[in-house]
């Protein structure tokens, strides 16, 4: 039952995909290590590893700061990965989930897709996009130091 005088949460919620030029193990690799959110999710501001499952979080929403469990629920090597807050007492009413397909289109080729709902605010689908076009240029040059 809601608090009185508080209005319910909304869940917004986007997709995007972009095409990168890497094999998909190395993007999928990338993805797989959350403590790297930060490197190409802005609203993400730090990832600290509880567990081979568990992590937190410290976000940053609408000028808002917000400290979260992160739970991995789903891991398909090179295919597929999912993960979800969890209500607890840092971030009690706001949900987040995100998932993030990989489709390799060659040996140097990737498609990679990502979902995210959040009740955090903000513009989900501009972060979509963002999130992703960042990725694409963290691996860009991760590729070139190689």
């Amino acid at each position: 039952m809601p608090n009185k005088g508080s209005k319910p949460r909304t869940i917004d919620a986007a997709e995007g995909s972009i095409v990168v030029k890497a094999p998909v193990a190395d993007v999928y690799e990338h993805w797989l290590a959350f403590e790297d959110y930060p490197k190409f999710m802005t609203a993400v501001k730090r990832v600290r590893k509880l567990d081979g499952n568990h992590f937190i979080a410290s976000l940053a929403f609408n000028g808002k700061q917000y400290e979260t469990t992160l739970e991995m629920m789903l891991c398909v090597p090179e295919r597929r990965l999912a993960w979800r807050t969890l209500a607890d007492h840092r971030a009690p009413d706001h949900l987040a989930a995100g998932v993030v397909s990989f489709a390799s289109l060659s040996d140097q080729s990737t498609c990679i897709t990502l979902k995210l709902t959040s009740s955090f605010g903000g513009a989900v689908s501009r972060r979509v996009d963002r999130y992703l076009r960042n990725f694409k240029t963290l691996i860009s040059d991760s590729d070139r130091v190689r």
